[in-house]
């Protein structure tokens, strides 16, 4: 899906696989699989990564390369916020619900699910959100 810096900023850190599966509350295979890009990492994971490093989900995920974080540490993400801002970049894009299912290829329903902030958004069609439509993840996140 995307090429991430999980790696690169771990191997900064002097951490290990381990360390990070633990911060995260998950197994080591697991994490492994997110550095390996064989598993999509989810958003709460990268928002807890992101607040441990002090870097912005977008350089974690490969989205920009500028890691220096100048937004606010947000201790959980709201589903609602990450909803109504999807809603808001495809409204100012002038595009329909079922046209926004068709191009992440899913459901109409699950977008309104989304958007009505009953589900989080998957962070693979966050990111592909954010790709098509030059807006910021941590924008999309309401980390800024």
């Amino acid at each position: 899906m995307y090429e991430s810096n999980l790696f690169t900023i771990r191997d900064k850190n002097h951490l290990l696989q381990k360390d990070v599966a633990h911060l995260l509350g998950i197994s080591q295979q697991t994490y492994s699989l997110y550095e390996l890009g064989l598993a999509v990492i989810p958003l709460i994971h990268l928002n807890t990564l992101c607040n441990y490093y002090k870097v912005n989900i977008d350089y974690l995920i490969g989205l920009s390369n500028h890691k220096e974080y100048l937004g606010q540490v947000l201790s959980s993400l709201d589903r609602k916020l990450v909803g109504a801002r999807l809603k808001e970049v495809r409204m100012n894009h002038n595009i329909s619900l079922r046209k926004l299912a068709k191009f992440l290829n899913t459901s109409p329903s699950t977008i309104s699910a989304y958007e009505n902030g009953k589900t989080m958004l998957l962070t693979a069609f966050a990111f592909q959100v954010c790709k098509t439509y030059s807006v910021s993840l941590d924008w999309l996140c309401g980390r800024l």
